[in-house]
């Protein structure tokens, strides 16, 4: 009928006793029997495997290990002879440092503000600087031990002056401090061209592109400085002169001076 309130549906069948509308019960469905099968065929193959290898090394002879004494290596006789002041750094710097100073060049005078014998104080090393009472102490607590300094003027137009400054170095690395400190000083100044020393590992040279003014209280001059350290000794070099200070001039002579360390 047309008019049959009873909705149709597809998914329901007779069972079997032919009752329609009966919904049909699924059939259970065989999962997993074979990856079971191969599961155990896996696991038994592992266990041949591990028994296998335990047979074959259980059939061979132990490995023999070495004895724990080892054989006594006989002592040379006599003194070992010390290094040369050529081979051991320590044995250079820990004599005369004036003999490390470069020496002056042929026909250049020796400065007049060099003192006599070489050596510069603790007190007068610190006068050098704008606080000697800072400095002084700053020294003294950096285990200040010498100064060697030699200087020439070459003409009438240029000088030098090259320090070397050794400290003790107990309780700390006092010359690289030093070193590093007067840096920072000297590049935070406007303009300044700076370039790496050959042969060392932090040492700069320094160029003033304008004249600055002489200690001397003359007319200004262009200053050109250079600073470097190995082990306990810090070097620091100055060239002063009437007209622009070029490049190679300072760093070759910065080069040559570390040489000598």
């Amino acid at each position: 009928m047309a008019n049959d309130p009873v909705a149709r549906d597809d998914s329901v069948a007779a069972d079997s006793s032919g009752t329609p509308g009966a919904p049909v019960a699924p059939r259970p469905r065989r999962r997993g029997r074979a990856a079971r099968l191969i599961g155990a065929g896996v696991l038994l193959g592992l266990l041949a495997g591990v028994c296998a290898g335990y047979l074959v090394q259980a059939d061979r002879e132990p490995t023999k290990l070495p004895p724990l004494s080892q054989p006594v290596i006989k002592q040379a006789k006599g003194e070992a002879e010390p290094l040369s002041a050529a081979q051991d750094r320590k044995v250079r710097t820990d004599g005369d440092l004036r003999k490390l100073l470069l020496a002056k060049p042929r026909g250049a005078r020796t400065g007049s503000w060099v003192p006599q014998d070489g050596w510069l104080e603790l007190g007068d090393y610190a006068d050098y600087f704008g606080h000697p009472g800072e400095k002084f102490s700053s020294l003294a607590t950096d285990q200040f031990r010498r100064a060697a300094v030699t200087g020439w003027k070459a003409g009438t137009s240029s000088t030098v002056d090259i320090r070397l400054i050794q400290y003790r170095q107990e309780d700390s690395m006092a010359a690289a401090d030093a070193t590093h400190n007067v840096e920072e000083a000297v590049e935070s100044g406007p303009g300044t061209a700076s370039w790496s020393i050959p042969g060392t590992g932090d040492g700069m040279a320094y160029v003033h592109p304008r004249p600055v003014a002489d200690f001397g209280g003359g007319r200004p001059l262009y200053l050109a400085e250079a600073y470097a350290w190995r082990g306990d000794v810090a070097m620091e070099i100055w060239i002063y002169s009437s007209g622009p200070i070029a490049k190679k001039e300072i760093r070759d002579l910065a080069r040559r001076q570390m040489e000598r360390l």
